[in-house]
């Protein structure tokens, strides 16, 4: 099967969001760079690994800086689109931050604190450059919290390029303006750019989860896949959450091949083939995860677990499990049996 055939791909929340965290943990200076005003010098002292004891959720989505000399704190959040519940989820996870750094602070003040939601699809009108949830009585002062918007998708490729990182090129896809002789360009600069054959892996991950989004309906996945291909064959297969989805779905083409007779039916095994793949890819990138958090592989009660609770809720809530739950929690939350109501 032609590896761009294989690669169909349904866009999910949840394959972005891993792929996004666990690149800009790699590079947090080039997403605070971005996200700070112009001018000012900015130190990055690192993410914020705390814990609210009696909620047991780790707090990693959230960089300590020293801007102007004086600490902040900037809270990032990936967003599929701005959905009615994104500024309740802020707002939620602003209150167990704002714990967390209270409970570290021991008595000194906490360090002021800004939220971005970097938001991957939506509308084609303009959304506002900031939101707010508000707690307040109707008519009575505000009390709640802002957070600033950056819509990725609604820039154009050149102010992508413009904020001087290979970090922010893997969203040239979803650009208004994205065009495959764009792309070409972008693929060329992180083949050139990236430091490593792993993080030029990563790059390109990143940037063909974000073709499966296509906000814009420019349809260059396809492409994309060819020109990624043709810089360095056969990166792709050796990447996990797309090599193992192209074996998968090449294996089930190979045995649809004896019965090309029945069309639809070659159809839908091809549909369940390339599902099964991206299900089994979406595993095994949980489970290294697992073994990142943990420092050993699941077991078998444990993996079986991982797979039934990413087909049940969504492999975007399973990887927040394993990145926000500290180790004795998300042994138990595995252990226990799943609700899905």
């Amino acid at each position: 099967m032609p590896l761009v055939r294989a690669l169909r791909w349904t866009p999910c929340m949840g394959d972005a969001d891993i792929t996004l965290r666990h690149l800009v943990r790699r590079r947090p200076e080039d997403l605070v760079r971005a996200l700070v005003p112009e001018g000012r010098p900015v130190e990055v002292l690192g993410w914020v690994d705390s814990q609210v004891t009696n909620i047991e959720r780790r707090l990693d989505k959230a960089i300590r800086l020293r801007i102007d000399g004086e600490p902040r704190v900037l809270h990032v959040e990936f967003c599929f689109a701005l959905r009615d519940d994104v500024p309740d989820r802020l707002f939620e996870y602003l209150g167990f931050l704002f714990a967390a750094l209270r409970l570290d602070a021991h008595g000194e003040a906490v360090p002021p604190i800004e939220s971005v939601a970097v938001v991957l699809s939506g509308r084609r009108r303009r959304l506002p450059t900031t939101g707010k949830r508000c707690i307040a009585w109707p008519g009575r002062p505000f009390s709640g919290a802002h957070f600033r918007i950056d819509a990725v998708y609604q820039r154009t490729v050149s102010e992508l390029r413009a904020r001087g990182s290979v970090l922010w090129l893997v969203f040239a896809p979803l650009a208004r303006n994205a065009t495959v002789a764009a792309l070409r360009t972008i693929v060329a600069e992180i083949h050139t750019e990236a430091a490593t054959a792993e993080e030029r892996a990563e790059l390109y991950t990143a940037l063909l989860v974000m073709a499966t989004i296509d906000p814009w309906g420019h349809n260059l996945l396809k492409e994309l896949v060819m020109m990624v291909e043709d810089k360095e064959e056969g990166l792709l297969r050796r990447t996990p959450i797309i090599g193992e989805m192209i074996i998968e779905a090449e294996r089930r083409g190979e045995e649809r091949g004896e019965e090309r007779g029945e069309r639809r039916g070659e159809e839908r095994g091809e549909r369940r083939g390339e599902e099964r793949g991206k299900q089994q890819a979406i595993a095994e990138l949980l489970g290294r995860l697992f073994a990142r958090r943990l420092g050993r592989r699941p077991t078998a009660e444990e993996e079986r677990s991982i797979v039934e609770r990413a087909r049940a809720i969504g492999p975007g809530e399973v990887e927040d499990a394993l990145l926000d739950l500290e180790a004795d929690a998300l042994v138990r939350w595995l252990a226990e049996p799943l609700r899905t109501s």
